[in-house]
């Protein structure tokens, strides 16, 4: 283009089937696939009756939470290696050593879910969720260059 400007098309909504849904009859999406792009809301660990899963557990309910961000990348035809920025929010009561113990459980499960080199990452500790059973939330940021080198030019 001799504008320099990107085609990239009308932004793509990610809503795959199966999964978890909010208690009420909201319009948030699950996911934007916009050209090369793709933001993950915030993920939970929920089944697709928005039931909690892994009470009590962070590091199931981490796992969880990486399998619902796997499946909104597949929806856009992307996988976790593509994410380049995550933020996780975490919920956890305890103070000195107990949340480093806490935390170090947390990033190891992240990572069985995380190519080499990782995107970049922000934890924020929370006080808590609207259910109070949720110990996690990550929301992602995915660069998919096979995307963009398809853009028409």
């Amino acid at each position: 283009m001799s504008n320099g400007s990107t085609t990239w098309g009308a932004p793509e909504r990610l809503m795959p089937e199966d999964h978890w849904d909010w208690s009420v009859p909201v319009p948030l999406s699950q996911g934007w696939k916009c050209g090369p792009f793709i933001f993950v809301g915030g993920q939970i660990s929920a089944d697709e009756h928005g039931k909690t899963i892994g009470v009590g557990d962070i590091e199931v309910q981490t796992r969880n939470v990486f399998e619902n961000i796997r499946k909104v990348l597949n929806e856009a035809g992307a996988d976790l290696h593509h994410i380049v920025k995550f933020n996780t929010f975490y919920a956890f009561e305890g103070d000195g050593d107990e949340v480093r113990e806490y935390w170090e459980k947390m990033t190891k499960t992240r990572l069985e879910f995380l190519s080499d080199p990782g995107p970049v990452g922000t934890a924020i500790r929370v006080s808590g969720f609207a259910f109070p059973d949720l110990l996690i939330e990550i929301e992602a940021i995915a660069y998919v260059p096979e995307l963009a080198s398809s853009i028409e030019e």
